[in-house]
């Protein structure tokens, strides 16, 4: 006898697959202290403001620096589905690396639908370049979901990082990341986004060769939404059958939102899987 397990699948609301606010109790008080809990490092800690890496309004980042000489640089992309929030609502999540001794810088970019997903990458590339020229020793990258894609295209083919960069990268940590665009087509948010299948097949890291050198750690909040597990285990799936070393993280109780904070705990599972790299 053959026993067939019915799939969640197919999903015929993808604009609640991908609602993460929709989901978080509490919500809106959470998301309205982000600012105050940025705001309140940026004035405890030594840190270089709007350092600008391009032309434009937006292409800044803020650099935090501990009381040493920084033992390498860590970069934290914040998320926002590519068309909402800045560096500075996530300044907090900066303290753990830098009270382990470490640099950290947090970049704003242009936002959809001023521009693509695609220039978005570019301007992360622009970024840690220009960090990483500034900062020496070894480099890590964290961001959180649409930041979760940005670092994992960092570290495919194609990357916009410079060889000198990838050659001192020793880690990538994806965050509640979406590694393949496809499914957003779906969605309202594309009439934001503006993709169509090119556009979303090109810019999903899931579809294109890793560049295997780098360690990728895949982190996702165990109490997310479906669709950003699977997303999570989708990218470890495959690129582990491309000879990236892979590890994935279901971290328990933790919503999208929530499973950033360990980031300001230099002691946190998340901080010591970030930083430690042998």
């Amino acid at each position: 006898m053959s026993v067939h397990h019915k799939n969640q699948f197919p999903i015929d609301d993808w604009d609640n697959a991908y609602d993460n606010r929709g989901y978080v109790p509490n919500i809106e008080n959470l998301i309205a202290e982000l600012p105050n809990l940025a705001a309140d490092y940026r004035s405890e800690t030594i840190c270089k403001l709007d350092v600008s890496y391009g032309a434009s309004e937006r292409m800044v980042f803020d650099i935090f620096l501990p009381d040493s000489v920084p033992k390498g640089l860590m970069v934290f992309i914040h998320g926002g589905y590519w068309h909402l929030t800045d560096k500075s609502t996530w300044s907090h999540l900066a303290k753990g690396a830098v009270d382990r001794g470490w640099a950290v810088i947090l970049p704003s970019y242009e936002l959809c639908p001023q521009v693509s997903i695609a220039e978005i990458t570019a301007m992360i590339g622009q970024a840690i370049n220009q960090a990483g020229n500034e900062i020496e020793g070894p480099i890590v990258l964290s961001g959180h979901s649409a930041g979760g894609h940005l670092v994992c295209e960092m570290m495919s083919k194609g990357s916009p990082l410079n060889q000198d960069i990838l050659s001192r990268i020793k880690k990538v940590v994806s965050i509640s990341g979406l590694s393949d665009l496809r499914p957003l087509l779906n969605t309202k948010m594309n009439d934001v986004l503006s993709l169509d299948i090119n556009s979303a097949t090109a810019a999903s890291p899931a579809l294109k060769q890793p560049l295997k050198n780098i360690p990728l750690i895949a982190w996702v909040g165990a109490a997310e939404r479906a669709e950003f597990l699977r997303q999570n285990a989708l990218i470890a799936n495959i690129w582990y059958g491309l000879g990236v070393d892979i590890t994935i993280v279901e971290e328990p109780d933790k919503h999208h939102f929530s499973v950033v904070e360990g980031m300001r705990d230099p002691n946190s599972a998340l901080v010591n899987a970030l930083l430690d790299i042998g």
